[in-house]
C-alpha cells in the first residue's frame, strides 16, 4: 500500500495515530486540516496537532477555511483514497466523487448510534458500557455513508473523555490498517446503516458543561467524567464557578439536592436527586487544578459547609 496516494483529513489529537499509521504505510500527500486556532490564556494562534504532524513529516498542509471553496487544491493531489478522522468539516461532493477508493471515515462510536460531533461524549453521558470506532464510506450528510468495518471496546467505570479517546483514538488506527488491504483489493464490507437506529450528538455549548444536582448520582458522575479533562463540568459555590475535576458517586448520601452534606480533610459531597458526588479534585477561577486536600491549605473549608451549589 505504500503506493497508496492519500489525502488526509484531521484536526486533534484524537486523529494523530491514525495519520502517523497512514505515514507509515502509505503515501500520504497531503494532510488537510483547519486554521491555527488561539489556545491559552494569550490566546495565541496555534496550529493543530495533526498539523504538527504533517510538518513534522515535511508533508504538505492545507487549512481552509471552507472547504467548499478551496476543493480544487485538493484534488490537484490527485488521491487514490481521502480519509478523514475528527476533521470538522462536511466534505463536499466534488471531493467525495474524485478517489478510486472512495471518502473513507474513521468515527468514534458504533454507528448508526451517535452520529454527529461528540459521540465520544455523549456515549459517557448517557452511562453507556460498551462503545467502539466505525470506518465508513463518506455521504453528503452527517455520518450516514454505508459501514466498511466496526470494533467494539468495553467502557469501564472509571473512563473519562480522556481515556475512552485515547483507548478509541488508537483503535481506529488499528482497525484503519486491518481494513485498507481489503478496501484496496476491493474485498471490504458495504453494508447500510439503519437509519431507525440512529441518534444524533451536537457540539458541545457552555451549558453543556453545567452540572444538574436534581439528578440521581449516577448521571452526575457521568457527567463529570464525560467533560474531563476538558472542558470540564462546572457549578456555581460561593459566587464562583468551580470545574469539577475528579469526583465517585455515593449511593448512600441523602440530602437536599444541590446541598454539600458532608466534609472531610479530602473531599466535600454534594447531595444529588439520589445519593452523592464526592468531589475530590476541582479547579477555582485563576487557579491550577488541585485536590481538595490541597484546596483546604488555604481555604475555610467551613465556608462550604451545608451550602447550596448551583446559586
Amino acid at each position: 500500500m505504500h503506493d497508496l496516494r492519500v489525502v488526509f483529513m484531521g484536526t486533534p489529537e484524537f486523529a494523530v495515530p491514525v495519520l502517523e499509521k497512514l505515514i507509515a504505510n502509505t503515501n500520504v500527500v497531503l494532510v488537510v486540516t483547519k486554521q491555527d486556532a488561539p489556545v491559552g490564556r494569550k490566546r495565541a494562534l496555534t496550529p493543530s496537532p495533526v498539523s504538527d504532524v504533517a510538518m513534522n513529516h515535511h508533508i504538505p498542509v492545507l487549512k481552509p477555511k471552507r472547504l467548499r471553496e478551496e476543493y480544487e487544491s485538493i484534488l490537484n493531489y490527485k488521491p487514490d483514497i481521502v480519509i478523514t478522522c475528527a476533521y470538522g468539516q462536511i466534505v463536499p461532493k466534488q471531493i467525495l466523487d474524485y478517489p478510486e477508493y472512495g471518502c473513507i471515515n474513521i468515527h468514534a462510536s458504533l454507528l448508526p448510534k451517535y452520529r454527529g460531533a461528540s459521540p465520544i461524549y455523549q456515549c459517557l453521558r448517557d452511562g453507556e458500557t460498551k462503545s467502539g470506532v466505525t470506518i465508513m464510506y463518506m455521504d453528503e450528510n452527517l455520518d450516514t455513508g454505508n459501514i466498511i468495518n466496526a470494533r467494539e471496546v468495553a467502557v469501564l467505570e472509571d473512563d473519562t473523555l480522556g481515556t475512552l479517546s485515547q483507548k478509541l483514538s488508537h483503535m481506529g488506527a488499528e482497525l484503519l490498517m486491518d481494513t485498507l488491504p481489503k478496501i484496496y483489493a476491493g474485498e471490504n464490507f458495504d453494508l447500510p446503516q439503519d437509519d431507525e437506529e440512529a441518534t444524533m450528538t451536537h457540539l458541545l455549548k457552555r451549558e453543556d458543561e453545567v452540572l444538574d444536582f436534581s439528578l440521581p448520582c449516577e448521571q452526575v458522575y457521568n457527567h463529570v467524567r464525560s467533560l474531563n479533562p476538558e472542558p470540564l463540568a462546572n457549578t456555581m459555590i460561593n459566587g464562583e464557578e468551580w470545574k469539577i475535576v475528579a469526583a465517585v458517586k455515593c449511593a448512600d448520601v441523602a440530602g437536599e439536592a444541590g446541598r454539600i452534606v458532608a466534609i472531610d480533610k479530602e473531599s466535600f459531597t454534594i447531595a444529588c436527586q439520589t445519593g452523592g458526588l464526592k468531589v475530590l479534585k476541582i479547579k477555582r477561577p485563576g487557579k491550577n487544578i488541585m485536590s481538595v486536600r490541597d484546596l483546604f491549605n488555604g481555604y475555610d473549608a467551613h465556608k462550604l459547609w451545608h451550602i447550596k451549589v448551583g446559586e
